[in-house]
């Protein structure tokens, strides 16, 4: 998905766009890197009225204007040399695969690069043609788990994805997390890594 509003705005990766379509406006972080020639967005199919619904909505003219830019984002280079680890949830995916992609333009100067990703069901994860590739590529060590098998042919981790923290951080020097997910995930995130030893300034968030 483009969105265009004149000349082309800069942004920060991991930082939140303010989209607008027709009478709907909607908060998306960027799913892209700012070095990317496009900018994309990770939207989950809504069935109430909204910018996600009429995103998918065959009969709507795709007029998406990006209004401004908020948010943080992820100051990466704040920790250049530090093991980085991303926990997401579901389309939290996105601003972390903005860091991610920004990262990998200067990957010597990072660590261990560390993904943790959660979702639902097998159907709901993202992106995985280009984890089997560029992410794989770059070193990136994906650890997936979902918190709904149902009757799917699964043999990795259930559950959800804090669950995963306990057999990786332990293992890493100077290691900083970046999370994204649900109100709810991101403090049970972020008080089990000050659990494990974690300094809050090493904890980061987009917003």
């Amino acid at each position: 998905m483009n969105a265009h509003n004149g000349s082309r705005p800069e942004f920060k990766a991991g930082q939140v766009a303010v989209l607008e379509m027709n009478e709907f406006t909607k908060y998306m972080a960027f799913a892209s890197s700012p070095e990317d020639g496009e900018f994309e967005f990770l939207i989950k199919r809504d069935e109430k009225p909204g910018l996600a619904n009429a995103i998918f909505d065959p009969h709507i003219a795709k007029k998406v204007r990006l209004n401004d830019v908020v948010g943080r984002g992820f100051s990466i280079e704040d920790h250049k040399g530090c093991d980085l680890v991303f926990v997401a949830m579901g389309t939290g995916l996105a601003p972390l695969r903005s860091a991610l992609r920004h990262i990998f333009h200067s990957r010597n100067e990072y660590g261990r690069l560390i993904v943790l990703y959660g979702v639902r069901t097998i159907e709901d994860f993202c992106y995985e043609e280009e984890m089997n590739s560029q992410w794989h590529e770059h070193g990136v060590e994906l650890r997936q788990v979902i918190s709904q098998p149902g009757d799917s042919v699964w043999d990795r981790p259930t559950g959800y994805v804090q669950s995963l923290l306990d057999n990786i951080v332990l293992s890493l020097t100077k290691p900083v997390a970046l999370i994204c997910g649900s109100k709810d995930m991101m403090e049970q995130t972020r008080s089990r890594l000050v659990e494990m030893g974690f300094e809050p300034g090493k904890i980061l968030t987009n917003y």
